[in-house]
C-alpha cells in the first residue's frame, strides 16, 4: 500500500513537471518569433544597405571624369562670350604671329662653317663669282650678308665692311620684326581679364542690390564669373611670354651667328684680296 501511494506520488509529480515545461515552452515561441524577425529584419536591412552601396559605386562608376578640354570648355562659357572672345582672339593673333616668327627663324638658320667654306673653296678656284654663285643657292640672312661684301670686293675691305654692317642692319629688322605685337598682346591679355573681372564684380553688386539681400549663392556666381576672365588672360600672356622668350632668344642666337661668322667672313676676303 505504502508503495502504490508512492508511485502515484511520483507520477503526479513528474506529469506536473512536463506540463510546466509544456507551458513554459508555449510561452517562450512568441520571443522566438519576435527574434526570429527582428533577426530577419536586421538581414533585410543590411542586404538593403549593401545593395544601396553598391548602386551607389555603379553609379558613380558610370559617371566618366571630365577630361581637361570639356573643363576648359565649361570655364569659358561660363566666363562670359564677351572679354572671353576678346581674350581667345589674342591668343589666336599672338599664336599665329609667334608660329610665322618661329619658322622664319628657322628657315634663316644656316650652317655657318659649311658655307664659309663654300665660299673659300669656290674663291680659291673660280674667284669671285663662283663665290657669289655659292651666295646665292644659300638660304639665310649670313649668305645675303656675304653676297653683299662679294659685290663690293672690288671697291677695298673698308667698304666691305661698310656694306656689310649697313645690311646687317637692315636684315636684324627683319629678324626682329613682329615682335612688338608680340609684347602688345601679352600686355593686352591680362588688362582684358582685369577689365572683365572688374564690370562682373559691379554686375555681382547691382545683383545683390537688385535682390535688396546679400545672398552667398549670387555673390560666389558673380565672383565666379569675374575671376575667370582674370584667369584666362594671364593663361594667354603666359602661353605668349614663352614663345616670346624662344624667338628672342632665337634671334639673339642668329645675331651673334651673323656677326661671328661675318668676322671670318672678312678675314677671307682679305686672304685672297690682290
Amino acid at each position: 500500500m505504502k508503495k502504490l501511494v508512492a508511485l502515484l506520488t511520483l507520477a503526479l509529480v513528474l506529469a506536473f513537471g512536463v506540463s510546466q515545461n509544456v507551458f513554459a515552452q508555449d510561452a517562450g515561441a512568441p520571443q522566438e518569433t519576435e527574434m526570429t524577425a527582428d533577426t530577419v529584419s536586421a538581414d533585410t536591412a543590411a542586404v538593403m544597405e549593401e545593395a544601396s552601396s553598391e548602386m551607389t559605386t555603379l553609379t558613380e562608376e558610370a559617371v566618366a571624369p571630365k577630361g581637361f578640354h570639356q573643363v576648359l570648355k565649361e570655364q569659358f562659357i561660363d566666363g562670359g562670350p564677351g572679354f572671353m572672345g576678346i581674350i581667345l582672339l589674342t591668343l589666336i593673333f599672338g599664336l599665329a604671329i609667334c608660329i610665322e616668327r618661329i619658322i622664319y627663324l628657322n628657315l634663316a638658320t644656316t650652317n655657318t662653317t659649311k658655307l664659309l667654306n663654300k665660299v673659300e673653296a669656290a674663291m680659291e678656284t673660280s674667284g669671285i663669282e663662283a663665290a657669289k654663285d655659292v651666295c646665292k643657292t644659300t638660304r639665310g640672312p649670313v649668305a645675303s650678308i656675304f653676297y653683299q661684301g662679294l659685290n663690293r670686293y672690288n671697291e677695298g675691305l673698308e667698304i666691305v665692311e661698310k656694306s656689310i654692317v649697313s645690311y646687317g642692319s637692315v636684315l636684324m629688322g627683319r629678324l626682329e620684326s613682329g615682335l612688338s605685337w608680340i609684347t602688345l598682346f601679352i600686355a593686352i591679355a591680362p588688362m582684358l581679364g582685369f577689365m572683365g573681372t572688374v564690370i562682373g564684380m559691379i554686375d555681382a553688386f547691382a545683383n545683390i542690390e537688385a535682390m535688396g539681400d546679400i545672398s552667398p549663392t549670387i555673390v560666389a556666381s558673380g565672383i565666379k564669373v569675374a575671376l575667370l576672365t582674370t584667369v584666362f588672360g594671364l593663361i594667354v600672356a603666359i602661353i605668349l611670354q614663352i614663345f616670346y622668350n624662344y624667338i628672342v632668344s632665337k634671334v639673339d642666337s642668329l645675331v651673334n651667328t651673323m656677326e661671328d661668322s661675318t668676322i671670318t667672313f672678312i678675314d677671307i676676303l682679305a686672304k685672297y684680296k690682290k
